[in-house]
C-alpha cells in the first residue's frame, strides 16, 4: 500500500474534495476515455453528454457545486489548476452555447441544467458519491459510458479499481491469517522500501530500520520521485496552506449558498490581537488560535477558494491550524520541520484511507475531521520530538475522540457545522499529541483497532447522517 504525500494534500478549489474535486476530475477522466473511444474508431459516433448523479452527490449537489464541478471538468479544467476568470467565462459560454468543443472530439451537445441528473433513489451499490457518464448518439442511444465513484479527498475510482483494491487487501489479510507479519505481507505485494499498510507494520518497520514515520516515508516518496520534485512539492502545499489562512484571516462579509452565514475569522484575529497587546488573554486563549487558524481556512473553503486536502476539503483546516500554531506559538519550532509534520500526517492519513474511510459520505465527518485530527496530532508529536510509538499513539487518541461523529451539514453547504467543527478538530489534534508526549507510546487501544472501529461504526451508521443533509443538524433548524 502506498499513497503519495501529493494524493493525501491535493491542491484544489473548494466548498468539497468529494463532491467538487472528485466530480471535475471523473469529469476529465470521461473525456481522455471518450477520446481514447473514437480514435480507436470504435461503434457508435457520440453526439452528446448526460452525467447522472447519485447517493449523496445527489442530496448535497447543489450545495457542494457538483453540477457546476462538473461541467467544468467536461469543459477541460482541473482543481489543481483551474484559472478561476478564464473558468467562469467559459461557464457562461456553455449556458448559452450547450456544447463541448475539444481537439480530437466532435462537436458534443451538452446542456448542464438539464444533462446533469440529481437521481435521489438508492445510492450505487459501491459507495455512497456515484455518478454515471455517458456518451449518446444522436438518436439518443449510449456510445460509451464509465460508473466514477468519488471515494473522498478528491479521489476517484472506478468500480473496477475498487475491486481490484478490495481483493489485494483480502489477500494481504490472507497472508496474515496463515502466520505472515504484517510487514511481510505487504511487502510481498508492492516494491516500496516502507510499504506499511497497518499501523503495526509501521512500527515493525521504524524500530526495524531505526528510522521515524517520515524517515520512511519520505524514503518511499523519493522511490517515486527525485529529491528536488518532493522538496518542492512539499514546500508547496504549504504555501498553498498558509496563503489559505492569511486570505482567510484578511476577508470579511457573507459566505454564498443561503445561510447568510458570517465569516468570522477577521472579527476573532482583530479581538485577539487586541488582547494579546493589552496582556489581557485567558489561559486557554491557544484554543482561540487554534480555532481561528482553522476556521479562516474553511471559511476559504466554504467560498470555493483554493485549499489543500487534509485529507478532504471539508476538514482542511485542521492540519494547516496546527501547523501555524506550532511555528507560532510553540517553543523551539522550525520551519525547516515542517516536512517532517506533512510527511508524517500522510503516512496517517494514507492507513485511515486505506483501511477505512476519509469520505464524509461513506463514514460521516468521523472520516474527514476525525481523520484529520489524527493526522494533524501525528505530525505535531513528531515535530515535537515523539518517537513513532508516540506518534501512533497521538494519532489514535485523536481519532478515539471522534468515533462517530455524523455528517449533517446544513443545506448541503459546508457552513455549519464543518467550519467551527475544524476549529475543535485542531484543539483535539494537540491535546492529543500532548498526551502522547506526556507518556512513552505504550497505551491500550492500538491505531489499527481505532481505524477498524470507525469503519465499522460508519458501516452501521445511518444513511441520513452521511453527508446527505437528511437528519441531524441539517433538519433540526432555528424557526424563522
Amino acid at each position: 500500500m502506498f499513497l503519495s504525500v501529493f494524493e493525501i494534500f491535493k491542491i484544489g478549489i473548494g466548498p468539497s474534495s468529494s463532491h467538487t474535486m472528485g466530480p471535475m476530475t471523473a469529469a476529465t477522466r470521461f473525456l481522455d476515455l471518450l477520446k481514447r473511444h473514437v480514435v480507436t474508431g470504435e461503434e457508435g459516433a457520440p453526439a452528446k453528454i448526460r452525467v447522472t448523479l447519485h447517493g449523496s452527490l445527489a442530496f448535497t449537489g447543489k450545495g457542494h457545486a457538483t453540477d457546476r464541478a462538473v461541467a467544468l471538468g467536461l469543459l477541460g479544467f482541473l482543481p489543481a489548476t483551474i484559472d478561476p476568470t478564464v473558468a467562469e467565462q467559459q461557464l457562461a459560454e456553455l449556458a448559452v452555447g450547450k456544447g463541448l468543443h475539444h481537439p480530437g472530439l466532435p462537436s458534443l451537445a451538452f446542456d448542464p441544467a438539464y444533462d446533469i441528473v440529481f437521481d435521489l433513489g438508492p445510492p450505487l451499490p459501491l459507495h455512497a458519491n456515484g455518478m454515471i457518464f455517458a456518451a449518446l448518439d444522436k438518436a439518443g442511444a449510449p456510445v460509451l459510458s464509465e460508473t466514477y465513484y468519488s471515494i473522498g479527498g478528491g479521489f476517484i475510482a472506478t468500480e473496477e479499481e475498487i475491486r481490484r483494491k478490495e481483493q489485494a487487501r483480502k489477500e494481504v489479510a490472507a497472508a496474515v491469517e496463515a502466520g505472515a507479519s504484517p510487514a511481510a505481507a505487504i511487502a510481498s505485494q508492492v516494491a516500496y522500501p516502507y510499504p506499511f499498510a497497518s499501523a503495526e507494520a509501521m512500527l515493525e518497520m521504524a524500530a526495524a530500520s531505526g528510522l521515524s514515520i517520515a524517515e520512511m516515508k519520505r524514503a518511499n516518496e523519493l522511490s517515486a520521485r527525485p529529491v528536488g520534485e518532493l522538496e518542492a512539492g512539499l514546500d508547496q502545499i504549504w504555501t498553498v496552506m498558509n496563503d489559505c489562512i492569511s486570505r482567510g484571516l484578511e476577508h470579511q462579509g457573507e459566505l454564498p449558498g443561503g445561510l447568510h452565514v458570517r465569516r468570522r475569522a477577521h472579527a476573532i484575529l482583530k479581538q485577539l490581537t487586541n488582547e494579546k497587546g493589552r496582556n489581557l488573554a485567558q489561559p486557554h486563549v491557544s484554543s482561540d488560535w487554534l480555532s481561528v487558524y482553522a476556521m479562516a481556512v474553511n471559511e476559504e473553503n466554504a467560498a470555493g477558494g483554493k485549499v489543500v486536502t487534509a485529507p478532504t476539503n471539508g476538514a482542511a483546516g485542521v492540519v494547516p491550524a496546527v501547523i501555524r500554531y506550532y511555528l507560532d506559538h510553540c517553543i523551539g519550532a522550525q520551519v525547516s520541520r515542517l516536512p517532517e509534520f506533512l510527511l508524517t500526517a500522510a503516512a496517517i492519513g494514507g492507513l485511515i484511507k486505506h483501511n477505512a474511510s476519509i469520505s464524509g459520505a461513506e463514514a460521516g465527518c468521523q472520516g474527514e475531521v476525525g481523520s484529520a485530527a489524527s493526522m494533524a496530532a501525528a505530525g505535531l508529536c513528531a515535530v515535537l520530538g515523539g518517537t513513532p510509538a508516540q506518534v501512533e499513539n497521538a494519532a489514535e487518541i485523536a481519532l478515539e475522540h471522534h468515533l462517530g461523529m455524523t455528517c449533517d451539514p446544513v443545506a448541503g453547504l459546508v457552513q455549519v457545522p464543518c467550519i467551527e467543527r475544524n476549529g475543535i478538530g485542531a484543539i483535539k489534534a494537540v491535546a492529543a499529541a500532548s498526551l502522547a508526549l506526556r507518556g512513552d507510546g505504550s497505551h491500550f487501544m492500538p491505531l489499527d483497532n481505532c481505524i477498524e472501529a470507525m469503519r465499522q461504526t460508519g458501516e452501521e451508521m445511518s444513511q441520513k447522517f452521511k453527508e446527505t443533509s437528511l437528519g441531524g443538524l441539517a433538519v433540526n433548524l432555528p424557526e424563522c
